[in-house]
């Protein structure tokens, strides 16, 4: 002990600079430190998502849902499996015990789902969910219209509001009325704001509710199709055939190759139309003759709305023992970064704030402590 007084007393100044770098990494590890006003105790899972449309709730447990349980039977760490079945969907949960590394058991419930594959019916889509739990929701934002009432510039001509009430899209495109509006604002955040959303540190992935799925839907006349002795069959081969692109391999040419290819994807609705679907007499029979295409929605299950609007939500899903503070934080800044990318007079604002909510909580309990503290010690 003699010794080390002597040596703090000869070296004054170089324990008081390691005492001030102690205080100073400390300060910075009390900032670093994952509070939560929620904690997570969820236990080690894996989510196995199945879609298939065509099948019933029924057809699902017994085609889909059993044999991918069966499948997850004898993992190594595995304690149980739950599941539910719905019309066109299902899901299974396989609960692993603490000890296993999530990765790990990712990685076997991968092997044992492209195993079962061969045993689900045609066209069924698996997938795993993303690497986060129940309370992995940490920032929730809307994507919606600011109206010309709050002093959006109406410029017609140009993207934006026009004066007779639509919206030009940066693309050409004129939206007249709340169906197609909605349809792009869901087309803003699927393309946009979700791949950049789950580049963010600690997201796990990004899910969105509201608005409709885009979709180019071509309704065939039965009356017309028996007229020129076509089939539905024939229809879908013809759009199929006319909505691909080919390459020819490359021509040479002073010394310098030349790419040769064929653009065919079908990006209009007048495209759709102008398809050869056969030819009768030597006239062609084109998709406009035989269906009518318009635009036309995905079925939803669900909707989102801010102050009476109809709006898209998303949510950013925090990775498995991230710091919900900092990553709710990240996630806040790069929407706001993502706002001067946006289409004009499109906005994403935040509808729930993890680190809100955290800071809240700190701040209740420093005050619960400054004041029941002293009272507690009075009372011993």
């Amino acid at each position: 002990m003699e010794q080390i007084l002597a040596f703090s007393v000869r070296r004054r100044w170089l324990v008081v600079l390691a005492t001030l770098a102690v205080a100073i990494s400390g300060a910075w590890s009390l900032t670093m430190l994952p509070i939560d006003a929620v904690p997570d105790v969820t236990n080690v899972q894996v989510q196995i998502n199945a879609i298939a449309p065509a099948l019933s709730p029924v057809e699902i447990e017994k085609q889909v849902t059993f044999p991918i349980e069966t499948a997850l039977t004898g993992m190594p760490g595995l304690e149980s499996t739950r599941s539910f079945s719905r019309n066109g969907f299902a899901q299974v949960t396989a609960v692993f015990t603490d000890r296993t590394d999530i990765f790990f058991a990712r990685q076997q419930v991968t092997e044992r789902v492209t195993e079962a594959k061969a045993n689900l019916p045609p066209g069924v889509e698996v997938r795993l969910g993303p690497i986060s739990t129940g309370l992995g929701e940490i920032y929730w934002w809307s994507v919606g219209y600011i109206p010309p009432s709050e002093g959006v510039p109406v410029r017609d001509g140009k993207p934006g509001w026009q004066s007779n009430g639509s919206y030009l899209t940066p693309e050409g495109e004129l939206l007249t009325d709340d169906f197609e509006r909605t349809v792009y604002l869901r087309t803003v955040q699927d393309w946009i704001i979700r791949p950049q959303m789950k580049s963010v540190p600690g997201v796990a992935g990004a899910d969105a509710i509201g608005g409709y799925v885009k979709q180019y839907q071509v309704q065939p006349d039965p009356a017309r199709l028996v007229a020129y002795g076509l089939s539905f069959g024939q229809i879908v081969k013809a759009i199929e055939a006319n909505n691909v692109s080919r390459g020819a391999n490359y021509i040479e040419r002073n010394g310098e190759g030349y790419v040769v290819r064929a653009s065919g994807r079908v990006e209009t609705l007048a495209e759709i139309d102008e398809i050869v679907v056969a030819t009768r007499g030597g006239v062609p029979v084109r998709i406009r003759d035989v269906a009518e295409v318009a635009l036309g929605r995905e079925l939803r299950t669900g909707t989102a709305s801010v102050d009476g609007r109809e709006v898209v939500l998303g949510t950013a899903l925090m990775l498995v023992g991230g710091n919900s503070r900092a990553v709710a934080a990240a996630a806040d800044a790069k929407i706001k970064e993502i706002n001067r990318t946006l289409p004009p007079s499109i906005r994403a604002q935040a509808v729930l704030n993890r680190t809100e909510l955290v800071e809240a909580t700190i701040r209740t309990l420093a005050t619960n402590l400054a004041e029941g503290g002293p009272y507690a010690g009075n009372r011993r």
